[in-house]
């Protein structure tokens, strides 16, 4: 099978307004970035509410489409503020549907979203392909959560825990034409980190990568390789900028071409003027103040976006 020629940038986005968002007890234990709030579960939720209207807001302005759509109040899902772990969406008309670890979370997977996608917001769905029966063998890969991929070279890394499975990357690989940079990284205090996306992200021509968190050096030194043969510019995180979540940023393409580089503030505030600079040079900068969501469940900017890179009605690729 020949897959369509993708482009790394997305113009689209989907979001998920929050609910009823709080600090999820089922995504804890793995989640190292995640806190224990003082505030009640309905002071979240009024918290988180406020943070996602700005990042649209500002997304909007920098000229992204930002299709958003509500969570339900049943069932529970503290955590749908964050799409890409349950879908991802591709150029050929493909949409990836991923087992997820905790059992609240896979209800966060709406049919209903990719349906009003195709039928009534003019992106053209072609098939479904669904690894959600990995569940049942306590299996797992949270989308591009798990996995950072290089779209235009087909590139899927991976940083391997317990949200993140080799038999499922495989599965992904086969069916999408992937090659697979799986490795193993801790934070400072030596926990595995639980998403790949909180330590690295690969855009157009700048990628990012808290490479001092890869635990092995044959890894480190094969992760670094692979960004270099592929023409990125590399720029390295530390642990107090991966703890910032500087590498849960993610590059769009606004309607003018121009890039986007999406962020939170903490992230933004986290880099040096040099890497600032880089930044600055390549793109826009959206940097949105989301304290509340990322202290309450462990996630920023780039897990709230999950790129549509459907094609659209009465275009081809």
């Amino acid at each position: 099978m020949t897959m369509t020629k993708e482009s790394q940038l997305a113009s689209s986005v989907l979001m998920i307004r929050p609910t009823r968002f709080q600090s999820n007890p089922q995504t804890a234990d793995s989640n190292a970035f995640q806190t224990e709030p003082d505030a009640s579960p309905a002071e979240q939720q009024r918290a988180a509410l406020p943070e996602f209207e700005d990042l649209v807001r500002a997304l909007r302005d920098a000229g992204i489409d930002v299709v958003v759509f509500d969570d339900t109040p049943e069932p529970h899902t503290p955590d749908s503020v964050f799409p890409n772990n349950w879908v991802s969406f591709h150029a050929d008309g493909t949409v990836v549907l991923y087992p997820m670890e905790a059992e609240n979370r896979r209800g966060e997977r709406r049919p209903d979203i990719v349906e009003c996608l195709d039928a009534e917001l003019g992106f053209q769905v072609r098939e479904v392909v669904d690894l959600t029966h990995h569940e049942a063998n306590g299996h797992f890969l949270e989308g591009t959560g798990s996995m950072v991929l290089d779209r235009v070279n087909r590139i899927a890394y991976a940083c391997l825990s317990s949200r993140t499975h080799l038999d499922v990357l495989g599965d992904f690989a086969q069916r999408m034409e992937y090659d697979v940079v799986a490795f193993d990284a801790v934070d400072r205090d030596d926990v595995p980190i639980y998403h790949t996306n909180v330590l690295m992200n690969v855009g157009e021509k700048l990628a990012v990568i808290c490479d001092a968190a890869i635990t092995r050096d044959d890894q480190r030194q094969a992760v670094l390789e692979r960004l270099g043969s592929t023409g990125h510019e590399l720029i390295s995180l530390d642990f107090d900028q991966l703890e910032a979540f500087a590498g849960n940023m993610l590059e769009l393409c606004a309607a003018d071409g121009m890039s986007v580089f999406a962020m939170s503030q903490r992230a933004w505030d986290s880099l040096s003027d040099d890497q600032k600079a880089k930044f600055e040079a390549s793109g826009r900068i959206v940097a949105a103040a989301i304290d509340d969501i990322e202290d309450s469940a462990g996630g920023s900017v780039r897990c709230m976006l999950a790129e549509i890179h459907l094609p659209k009605a009465g275009k081809t690729n």
